[in-house]
């Protein structure tokens, strides 16, 4: 699961929290289980902060860092140990795409854990390997649930 989602659940202004909250209805009633490499957690916290000071909640770092915890703690949230593997995989897929350091974390992710990448939606970098990324990994964006 890419930082997308998660960002997209918790602000509930955005444009596709019905279908992330969705997901997270999913994951809560165990129907569902969510990959999050760390580097996902610490995307996670960083913009969930921005968001959280824009909206001026008192404390943003305090209440991001327990958003990350909750989902960290979630019994259907795996957080892969940062192996070599994994490393070596993410790599692959930056090499081959150029996309963001992140968005290649999932997508190495869901080949190791044979699982569907899930994004908010197609980003510009993305848009111009749609088609690859849907062909060797299945993804999916919460905008094709519209």
């Amino acid at each position: 699961m890419d930082t997308s989602v998660i960002i997209e659940y918790v602000d509930l202004q955005g444009e596709f929290h019905e279908q992330a909250g969705a997901v997270f209805a999913a994951l809560a009633a165990g129907k569902l289980e969510a990959i999050v490499p760390h580097a996902i957690l610490a995307e996670t916290f960083h913009v969930a902060t921005r968001l959280y000071a824009k909206l001026h909640v008192e404390g943003p770092e305090l209440v991001a860092s327990e958003l990350v915890e909750w989902l960290y703690r979630l019994p259907s949230t795996v957080v892969p140990n940062e192996d070599l593997g994994l490393a070596v995989d993410t790599g692959k897929a930056k090499s081959r795409f150029g996309l963001a350091l992140t968005d290649c974390y999932v997508l190495a992710a869901s080949k190791r854990f044979a699982c569907r990448p899930l994004f908010r939606k197609v980003e510009g970098e993305m848009a111009r390997c749609i088609e690859a990324l849907k062909q060797e990994y299945q993804v999916l964006f919460l905008e094709e649930y519209t």
